[in-house]
């Protein structure tokens, strides 16, 4: 047994008395003064309950906000909507009896978003991979996040104009709709899909990286000392981890492409139905021209010429509804890979 005796702690130093004194006087689990994690806003500055109460306001307009849309968007939709007016084609009418409904709208929207998220998805993918796992040169890194970040400030207007030049060359000619006179009009779901890739690039590249450098260094590590290479440690450990996140940007995107009207209306004309170009199936209706659900709101609306408020109504009805159950799909995927690999889930705001 030792013999080791164990001093008597005597009296603190005099300059620990201020240190110890302030401690003596801490509550529980808080702060000096009662304003810690448990305590009650009463006790508070007035500065500070008037930060709280300025954040409950907040918090509690954001929700009256997003209620209100829903409902009364709802009350509009379910008003007006009508089986008829999914499955039919908009037609030239005075009325709007006879003006169909709003199939080809609907379908445009659909192939817009797929030929812009399949252009965008690899691109952020690759992106991300390359600026979080290798990000060399520096410089070349820091140039490739700034042109993101342009692309994502940019207006929609000014990318569709900027699409509009590109595809009235010559050398994109097959790509667009062109004139029996060898004229190159450039608009197509080609072109006007391509610009919508620039619209879901910014975040879907950003939910991409912020889940790419949350993923934990061990799992790298771990799979490092198992003699996995750095590709296939991306592609077997890292890209499947961030699936919420990736679920997420995608979902940022197509709210972002399903929500712009200026490409639309300027690289896919005025028209309403569905116009192909060529006689190839599917190619034909790619190089074609159309609208989306959000041109025919506005046409339809009181401050487009289609006059037809309540087909209006209808469309935005099923447009909101889309954008809800994006959300409500992205939020289970967040929730499973939660459960399954412990990261936290990712949620959607569209």
């Amino acid at each position: 047994m030792s013999d080791f005796t164990p001093p008597i702690p005597g009296p603190p130093s005099p300059e620990l008395e201020p240190a110890l004194a302030w401690v003596r006087n801490v509550p529980a689990g808080g702060r000096a003064g009662g304003q810690g994690r448990r305590s009650s806003p009463m006790s508070w500055r007035w500065s500070d309950r008037l930060v709280l109460a300025l954040a409950w306001i907040a918090g509690i307009s954001l929700c009256a906000i997003a209620a209100a849309i829903v409902i009364y968007m709802g009350y509009r939709g379910i008003q007006y909507l009508r089986p008829g007016l999914i499955f039919s084609r908009p037609e030239v009418s005075a009325d709007q009896a006879g003006s169909g409904g709003f199939l080809d709208p609907l379908v445009g929207t659909m192939l817009l978003t797929a030929i812009g998220i399949l252009l965008a998805m690899p691109l952020a993918i690759c992106s991300a991979v390359w600026i979080i796992e290798y990000g060399r040169p520096s410089w070349l890194a820091r140039v490739v996040e700034s042109s993101i970040e342009i692309v994502a400030g940019t207006p929609d207007i000014v990318l569709a104009i900027f699409g509009l030049a590109i595809f009235q060359l010559k050398i994109l000619a097959p790509l667009s709709f062109t004139a029996e006179g060898g004229g190159v009009f450039g608009r197509s779901f080609l072109a006007a899909g391509s610009m919508m890739s620039l619209l879901a690039l910014p975040p879907l590249y950003a939910a991409i990286r912020d889940g790419l450098q949350a993923v934990p260094g061990h799992q790298r590590e771990a799979a490092f000392a198992l003699g996995k290479t750095r590709i296939t440690t991306i592609r077997r450990v890292l890209l499947p981890s961030v699936r919420s996140n990736i679920a997420t940007g995608v979902t940022l995107g197509i709210s972002r492409i399903i929500g712009s009207t200026a490409i639309v209306l300027i690289l896919l004309g005025s028209t309403l139905r569905l116009e192909t170009q060529g006689s190839i199936p599917g190619i034909s209706l790619l190089r074609g021209t159309g609208s989306s659900l959000t041109s025919y709101i506005y046409e339809n609306s009181p401050a487009g010429e289609g006059a037809a408020p309540q087909k209006a109504y209808a469309a935005a009805f099923v447009l909101l509804i889309f954008v809800l159950v994006l959300n409500l799909i992205v939020d289970r995927i967040g929730r499973a890979q939660a459960r399954s690999t412990g990261l936290a889930a990712a949620g959607a705001v569209v």
